[in-house]
């Protein structure tokens, strides 16, 4: 065709002169929507500074370190005890930190007058002296009443419970001392220590699973990388196989259609003569056992009629739609060779994995910040009626206050974390601010994906001598096309996806607190608006995915590309709805051999039945562990490849809408699709001189 042949059209819709230096369709654009892209830049550096106040006020050892009664961190240098258990676990008695927990059963009146008396005061408050009487040490807290043998875990001591031979025991014991002088059963502190318990069998659980993953860890990677070769091969088998698949599934389903027919025939004349097999469907009326309809003819005769005609409708479907499946099935394979062009588009998901990541982890420390940005709580608690029991105290003026005085076994503990200034009546409005930041940075990075994607295969499809034009490193090209000139167009789809998710999140929350509620309508108008927040964000989704499409191939601004794009796949709609539906078909065709065949592998092998290698699989304590890991790990590499390709696909799916529109064949206007498109479509490429 020689120099001749024009350059695609150009960031305003006009067409532009050849340029033989031209590899894609990127060419003479600007920068877009440059307004989100500032406000984008101002919010990361408010959400920095956000990050830095939290981290200036937050501790985070207030989750991961248990505080005494003083609001004091076990286990901590500085406190005069280390390493540190807290004893008692959330209850109104005082709460200490020890060296290590109570491994026997003792009562205070037994140890004060017995050598463990020294092993005793262990457990009693910091700076405790013996020069009280029994009942005034029990009656100020000073030392507990009884200890039983206990487990640490998480720096607590919780009851060291379990079961033998179906009876409950706490160390070798069914009973226990109260330390006032009578004799309890075990059950009775089974009710107190429940969630204990429960947090104690996790903890064996848990290490049972870490072990198995010890053990297994090479092989669960070599499940893996048989997945993502799975994947590959797959993908490349497409461009065989596509269009075997479709028709292989399109038949069957107007076979078992067909059987479905037959059987239902079969059964009315079956049920032909039989007694009470003529009763109209209206004088049987509803019956909550189903299986009497069973018996009745009119109910085979209209299943058999149901049938008949979905088939029909399917029939006739295929006669007047054979040639958009045709169209689909070319894209899909068309695709598959794209992809094999630009292998390292498949290793792009490592990319967004990595800026996801990044995103979550900042996310959740500055959540973790913000929520110990909280200042310690002091109350009044007295286990004899008070009024100012559950009032906030200072634990240092506490002894000579009134309430002291009024109260004269009342004791100023710590209570909880929290706040009365300023900045502790904003953290909920930083918190929201820091999801919200969340939602708009996780959507910005999926949005570069996309728009990098588009970008490297709609190079594909603009190469007018398929690969010779395609540019040296067409994915680079496009990630830098992308945050050069289109950050702020990123940012505007981000940021209209993330208003709808934060109020999405909103009314969850605003949902959980009226769950208590017996206001009908509000829950009526929750559930709506709820409804109607996930089918918008639906929406958003597949329009943002379409305009970054487009902003990929013309460089116009969001809403440009947006609306371009809307309109174009509207006249189009039939050929959107079967192209969707052929690579939603094949998808999960894809996924589930994949996850179907490696997860039965991972069964076979964990569970040493394949022969061959019965001696190498390991001994595993659960052998669900590896295999469910295999399984959840095969379906994350097979939807991150298939992300992937039906990025592509839709990507030459807009890119094949626009040639068609755009041009014709002519010199000055070619197609660029493939031959096997133009021979569906009839349409062919003049040359010069026949122009």
């Amino acid at each position: 065709m020689g120099d001749e042949r024009p350059h695609y059209y150009g960031k305003h819709g006009t067409p532009q002169k050849y340029d033989p230096t031209f590899k894609g369709p990127i060419y003479n654009r600007g920068c877009t929507d440059i307004i989100c892209c500032v406000f984008l830049l101002l919010a990361i550096v408010g959400y920095v500074a956000v990050g830095i106040i939290a981290w200036t006020h937050g501790d985070p050892r207030k989750v991961i370190y248990p505080t005494d009664s003083r609001g004091e961190f076990c286990g901590q240098k500085g406190t005069k005890n280390d390493p540190l258990v807290l004893l008692e676990f959330q209850c109104p008695t005082p709460q200490i930190c020890v060296e290590k927990c109570p491994d026997r059963y003792l009562t205070y009146l037994n140890a004060r007058s017995s050598r463990d008396f020294e092993y005793y005061k262990q457990f009693c408050v910091p700076g405790f002296k013996n020069n009280k009487g029994v009942a005034e040490v029990l009656q100020d807290g000073d030392c507990p009443a009884v200890l039983i043998p206990s487990k640490p875990l998480a720096r607590r001591c919780f009851p060291a419970i379990h079961a033998y031979k179906g009876v409950l025991m706490v160390g070798n014991e069914t009973t226990y001392e109260d330390g006032h002088g009578s004799r309890k059963n075990i059950t009775d502190l089974v009710e107190g220590a429940k969630k204990a318990n429960g947090v104690l069998e996790a903890r064996q659980l848990a290490m049972r699973i870490f072990e198995d993953y010890t053990v297994s860890w090479y092989w669960i990677i070599i499940g893996l990388v048989i997945a993502m070769a799975m994947s590959l091969l797959f993908i490349i088998l497409l461009r065989f196989l596509a269009g075997i698949m479709v028709w292989v599934m399109i038949i069957m389903v107007i076979l078992v259609l067909g059987y479905g027919i037959f059987h239902c025939y079969m059964e009315y004349s079956r049920l032909r003569g039989e007694a009470g097999s003529d009763v109209s469907l209206v004088d049987l009326g509803f019956q909550t056992d189903f299986r009497v309809y069973l018996h009745l003819r009119q109910t085979w005769l209209a299943f058999m009629i149901i049938l008949s005609i979905l088939e029909v409708i399917i029939i006739l479907l295929l006669i007047f739609l054979r040639k958009r499946i045709l169209i689909a099935i070319a894209l899909i394979k068309e695709a598959s060779r794209a992809v094999g062009y630009v292998m390292c588009s498949l290793l792009y998901p490592l990319v967004t994995f990595f800026l996801l990541c990044l995103c979550i982890a900042y996310w959740a420390s500055t959540a973790v910040f913000l929520s110990t940005s909280n200042e310690a709580v002091y109350k009044i608690f007295d286990d004899s009626p008070c009024p100012f029991t559950a009032k906030t105290c200072n634990p240092e003026t506490f002894p000579s206050s009134n309430e002291s005085r009024q109260c004269p076994n009342a004791r100023c503990q710590f209570a909880f974390y929290g706040g009365e200034s300023g900045y502790h009546r904003a953290l909920l409005g930083l918190q929201i601010f820091n999801a919200f930041m969340f939602f708009w940075l996780a959507n910005f990075v999926l949005a570069l994906g996309q728009v990098t994607l588009a970008g490297a295969f709609a190079s594909y499809y603009w190469a007018l001598r398929k690969p010779d034009d395609l540019p040296a490193f067409p994915l680079f090209s496009a990630f830098g096309r992308a945050l050069r000139y289109h950050t702020g167009s990123l940012a505007f789809g981000a940021l209209i996806l993330a208003i709808v998710q934060i109020i999405r999140v909103i009314l969850e929350y605003l949902d959980q607190r009226l769950k208590a509620a017996e206001n009908k309508f509000a829950k009526c108008l929750m559930t709506c608006l709820k409804c109607c927040f996930w089918c918008l964000e639906k929406f958003i989704k597949f329009l943002n995915r379409n305009a970054y499409i487009m902003i990929a191939i013309y460089g116009t601004n969001f809403c440009t590309s947006a609306r371009n794009a809307f309109f174009l796949l509207m006249r189009n709609i039939i050929r959107v709805a079967v192209l969707d539906k052929v690579t939603d078909f094949l998808f999960l065709l894809g996924k589930l051999l994949i996850v179907g065949s490696v997860g039965i592998l991972a069964f076979f092998f964990f569970t040493h039945r394949i022969r061959i290698v019965q001696d190498t699989a390991p001994p595993l304590n659960y052998y669900w562990v590896p295999i469910l890991t295999v399984i959840v790990g095969s379906y994350l590499i097979a939807h991150g490849f298939f992300s992937v390709y039906g990025m592509c696909v839709d990507t030459l799916f807009l890119c094949f809408l626009e040639d068609l529109e755009r041009n014709d064949g002519s010199a000055e206007r070619p197609y660029f699709m493939s031959s096997t498109l133009k021979k569906l479509l009839n349409k062919t490429n003049k040359k010069a001189a026949e122009s």
